[in-house]
């Protein structure tokens, strides 16, 4: 089994997409990107934009390999929409062997309208290959039930967790839990699994409150000491804080909690954290974000200011 991290914050955007190999199929999980629409007073930087378009194509590319799509729930950063903004994944770009994919989906129920919209779009667009998984099996594939999206008392919606078993090794991506549930960290556990993909707290949120913080903390060492390969992202990576946050978990645990762009091997791409230094170090002209959803601009001269790999191709 092998793990490819295509989207998350630590590599840039919004995002927990990834790409698991088995021998007999490729399965993409929340296939979805996204930039924060505004943070700070002000619009994504031409470089998260650039770096955005990089991976949006990386998660295409792995939608035109996969054998089967999990969709955990349906906020932006996690699925292709209808009538994406310019800073999302558009069901438009997706290609077209897409609809023959096996989807393994969370549910319908108990979402907002908004939520529930979307499910219906991506049902529409997979017809009877879309299926709702949750609380099932198929072969290698389990799935949890409905599960809170973070605090359980939160009104931010349910998740699905997925397990993936393959031989003696097993991987669970947990999406959206944010460690702030002690029974779905107990879910978490009991189903043993050797690689974990999750979200960590979002740090940067002032209304997380410190009873919220650290019960996060104390479920992340759980976590850390019961797990093999540990990897926290997403909320958690959109400030320095999460990423300080981080490495301190790693230290009183003694060994190496990642977040994806460690595990993966690349450099810490904290664009999000650094939307406001990148605007001072990178000012951005006038009148560049309707030019770009427009097609006038090229973001792509932008990459070379953090020796992006391929930034000319």
């Amino acid at each position: 089994m092998s793990l490819e991290i295509i989207g998350a914050e630590s590599l840039g955007v919004r995002s927990l997409s990834c790409l698991v190999t088995l021998p007999d199929r490729q399965i993409a999980i929340d296939p979805g990107i996204s930039l924060g629409y505004i943070r700070h007073g002000l619009m994504p930087h031409p470089l998260q934009v650039a770096v955005g378009r990089r991976i949006r194509a990386k998660i295409l590319l792995a939608l035109e390999s996969a054998s089967d799509v999990v969709f955990s729930h349906f906020h932006g950063d996690h699925i292709p929409l209808v009538g994406a903004n310019p800073y999302q994944l558009d069901v438009e770009a997706l290609p077209s062997r897409f609809r023959d994919l096996r989807c393994w989906s969370k549910s319908g129920d108990d979402l907002s309208p908004t939520m529930h919209k979307r499910f219906l779009d991506i049902a529409d667009l997979l017809g009877d290959n879309m299926r709702v998984a949750e609380e099932s099996s198929h072969g290698p594939l389990s799935f949890s039930g409905a599960l809170p999206h973070g605090a359980r008392d939160s009104n931010t919606g349910t998740l699905m967790m997925t397990r993936i078993e393959m031989a003696d090794r097993v991987f669970v991506h947990a999406s959206d839990i944010q460690l702030l549930d002690d029974v779905t960290v107990d879910k978490l556990i009991d189903w043993k699994p050797d690689i974990v993909l999750a979200a960590g707290p979002p740090l940067y949120l002032e209304w997380l409150d410190n009873g919220e913080r650290k019960r996060a903390w104390e479920n992340a060492v759980r976590l850390a000491l019961n797990i093999e390969t540990l990897i926290l992202d997403h909320h958690l990576m959109r400030s320095r804080n999460g990423a300080a946050w981080l490495d301190k978990l790693s230290s009183t645990v003694g060994r190496q909690v990642y977040c994806a762009a460690d595990y993966m091997e690349k450099p810490r791409r904290l664009l999000e954290a650094d939307r406001s230094r990148l605007y001072e170090q990178m000012p951005v002209p006038d009148g560049w974000h309707k030019d770009y959803a427009e097609g006038r601009v090229d973001p792509d001269e932008y990459l070379d200011s953090i020796g992006y790999v391929g930034s000319r191709h």
